[in-house]
């Protein structure tokens, strides 16, 4: 069984980077594990308990070369059978995967194929970061880098299964400055928009794999800095005066939360549509056109991003969208990463009448979970919750919490950089070791730890894995045919979808809605 230096748990590493940069040459750069994805969803527990030990001994003894002789001893005569029935145990149970129990059982200890599920949607969070340009010297500065259709295939992650089918926008008027990126060029892709995310569904194949279609939705953060929690308005709105048709005006959420999900530009083409109609229309479309299958809407992202899911999923669910002409539900689900809390305690009430299912994993010693509602929360007396229900600042948090410590990682440096404890590629580490509550930290995917450094300064140093070493080559720039360093054109940004006027009509919404 070969092997990749670059793709094994265990360091020191002295070219993984090289190797990498190797395998993915059109990218320059490796911004995920997908290839190690089979490895991951298809080893059942008796192989994962085979290489724990394995596991336990590299983080003592950091010895690579003999891991590598120990992993390529394994043997491989059942892999097949394996795999077609760990494949059969993720068709058969995704409904407890995704939260039709609230998860019950399946965190403590913490379940393998949850904790690979929950992996893979948190890699497709970070792929927004990974495909977003935030360089404020390129004209397409606050775009996404790759065409739809190239999308997965640009990131190295096009065995994953999933097609994009749209991209999402928002419009960048709103105050968030910390949040939205804009060129210093006066020629730009848009003066107004911002890339924030995307929808995909599921192939033919991985349908097939996961027991149904699965329309996922992955939103945009912000990772570099934490700023953007000061520019927040930091006061509840009914969600209903931004719109969204809920019967309750008591349900109330971040004021901030509701303007970039649902503010929109009309002079802009590309946020002409909030957000919001752009998710609705087409979750629409999907459900419409996958109306005889099986299906699930699951909707990811990390920090900010984790704030839209939420509240995209609550919109999906209060419209109706994921109900089918014959009254089948499709579920939703949410699966957040470092999220703040969205609304108050009403938000969170009527979020469980509709059924969205919501886990959130979180960094014990990350702020921005702990924001906004400082005074007022989850973890005061329900009754007092109720007494507090009218103030602007009382929030609670939703769904059901998974509680990651980075500070029991061997591999990250024990520091209270608050930019450190809120990383993504951090929490996708700590779930990738966390086995339970008070359960020893053990490495079990295969998912390279260097990939922690891709945009901080995280592991010890001992590693040998620079900090924020993820970049383009050449910043982008590349040579023309004479001889000078350009930036190169892209192609024509999506905007909408011709159709989407049918399935804003159908919805009840209007350009001027």
């Amino acid at each position: 069984m070969a092997i990749h230096l670059s793709n094994v748990l265990f360091f020191p590493i002295t070219n993984s980077l090289h190797q990498s940069k190797q395998s993915s040459s059109s990218l320059h750069f490796s911004t995920s594990n997908r290839h190690f994805r089979g490895f991951r969803l298809f080893s059942t527990r008796r192989t994962q308990r085979r290489r724990q030990s394995t596991y336990e001994v590299a983080s003592r003894t950091r010895d690579t070369s003999s891991i590598i002789t120990d992993l390529e001893k394994q043997t491989e005569g059942d892999e097949h059978t394996e795999n077609e029935s760990v494949a059969a145990e993720i068709a058969n149970s995704w409904r407890e995967i995704h939260g039709s129990n609230d998860w019950t059982g399946l965190l403590d200890p913490m379940n393998d194929l949850l904790r690979s599920e929950i992996i893979r949607y948190g890699e497709m969070a970070q792929s927004c970061y990974d495909a977003f340009d935030y360089d404020p010297f390129s004209k397409y500065c606050g775009s996404c880098r790759f065409s739809r259709s190239k999308f997965f295939e640009r990131l190295g992650m096009e065995s994953g299964g999933y097609e994009v089918t749209r991209y999402l926008y928002a419009t960048s008027n709103i105050n968030l400055p910390n949040f939205f990126k804009k060129s210093r060029w006066p020629k730009v892709w848009s003066k107004n928009a911002n890339w924030i995310g995307y929808v995909a569904v599921s192939n033919d194949g991985e349908s097939k794999l996961l027991g149904r279609r699965d329309i996922a939705i992955a939103w945009r953060g912000t990772v570099t800095r934490l700023e953007w929690i000061v520019d927040l308005m930091d006061f509840l709105k009914p969600v209903a005066a931004a719109k969204i048709p809920c019967p309750n005006l008591a349900v109330k959420a971040e004021s901030g939360f509701l303007a970039l999900y649902t503010d929109k530009d009309e002079g802009c083409g590309y946020s002409k549509l909030s957000a919001r109609e752009q998710i609705v229309t087409e979750v629409k479309r999907l459900v419409e056109r996958f109306a005889g299958e099986e299906m699930s809407i699951t909707i990811t992202g990390h920090s900010l991003g984790s704030a839209l899911a939420v509240l995209s999923g609550f919109d999906v669910a209060e419209m109706g969208v994921n109900r089918l002409e014959n009254g089948r539900v499709v579920p939703v689900s949410v699966f957040s990463f470092s999220g703040p809390r969205v609304g108050n305690f009403s938000f969170k009430e009527r979020l469980q009448e509709l059924g969205v299912k919501v886990l959130r994993v979180v960094n014990v010693h990350d702020v921005v979970p702990k924001t906004p509602g400082f005074l007022f929360n989850e973890s005061v007396p329900t009754a007092v919750m109720k007494f507090a229900e009218e103030l602007p600042w009382s929030y609670s948090h939703v769904g059901v919490e998974l509680k990651l410590d980075h500070k029991i990682s061997p591999f990250l440096k024990d520091t209270n950089d608050p930019v450190c404890a809120h990383n993504l590629e951090a929490h996708l580490h700590l779930l990738d070791g966390y086995h339970g509550k008070g359960r020893r930290f053990v490495l079990t995917s295969g998912r390279d730890p260097a990939l922690v450094n891709k945009a901080c300064d995280f592991l010890k140093d001992h590693y040998l894995v620079p900090p924020n070493w993820r970049q383009d080559e050449n910043k982008g720039m590349i040579r023309n045919k004479d001889g000078r360093w350009i930036q190169p054109d892209r192609s024509k940004f999506d905007d909408h979808p011709e159709d989407i006027h049918h399935h804003l009509k159908q919805l009840g919404l209007t350009f001027d809605s």
